[in-house]
């Protein structure tokens, strides 16, 4: 198959219909204070409460002393936040909480269906006061179907544990791990032909079959060779 195009690897990715935005953080805080911020000193020299600058290989962006996004709205579409090391704290206007993260098992999955509107809160805490907090996550902007835009919001926790995870290994024993967020994976064993994802929210695309909507995270070693599937959707 030709290479149709190629991009430099950036904060924002390009996408397309029904994904509305993919943004990577990879920022490498430092050892945090007593309150889980940043040290004073270390954001001399930043703008406060505005802060994208990448200087010292992070960023602020809305925090004044935890860096992340204070509480701000969100309508009409869903948020897929998928982290691969360091926390996030989210609160939100329904009431739910959590602190989730990159892990062994794979790192954790949050999915936030904003349906008529929810109000959220995303901080990324510095726990370690004698060593550095590196955060690294991927979110994704997913539209919701017209009949859904005004759909009750909804909250979900995707646990590293429980999420499905394909390992494949090429003719020279190189591997190529899998994550399976949304959209079954077709695989060659003849046991078990697809590997299912976890049930997605209800109004989302992801949960309609004719969408063909799959979101998966690859891990493949130095020269690993493997031929990505089709997507097939909901389950």
């Amino acid at each position: 198959m030709p290479i149709i195009q190629t991009n430099p690897l950036d904060v924002q990715w390009d996408v397309i219909d029904p994904f509305l935005f993919c943004v990577h953080h990879n920022d490498a805080y430092p050892a945090g204070d007593t309150r889980m911020g940043l040290p004073t000193a270390a954001r001399a020299g930043r703008q406060i409460g505005q802060d994208f600058s990448n200087k010292d290989g992070f960023s602020m962006y809305h925090g004044e002393a935890v860096p992340g996004f204070p509480a701000h709205p969100h309508r009409g579409f869903e948020t897929v936040t998928i982290v691969r090391r360091g926390l996030i704290d989210h609160s939100d206007s329904l009431g739910a909480t959590a602190r989730f993260g990159g892990s062994k098992a794979g790192g954790d999955v949050q999915w936030l269906t904003a349906g008529r509107g929810i109000v959220h809160c995303e901080m990324f805490p510095l726990l370690s006061e004698a060593k550095p907090n590196p955060l690294e996550l991927f979110q994704i902007w997913l539209n919701l179907p017209a009949k859904s835009k005004m759909a009750p919001p909804n909250f979900t926790m995707l646990w590293a544990e429980n999420i499905p995870r394909h390992v494949a290994v090429d003719t020279h024993g190189r591997r190529t791990e899998v994550t399976i967020i949304a959209g079954a994976l077709p695989i060659k064993d003849a046991a078990l032909p697809l590997l299912l994802p976890l049930k997605s929210p209800p109004d989302s695309w992801a949960a309609r079959a004719e969408a063909d909507i799959a979101i998966w995270a690859i891990r493949m070693a130095p020269g690993a060779r493997w031929t990505l599937p089709a997507a097939v959707g909901k389950t």
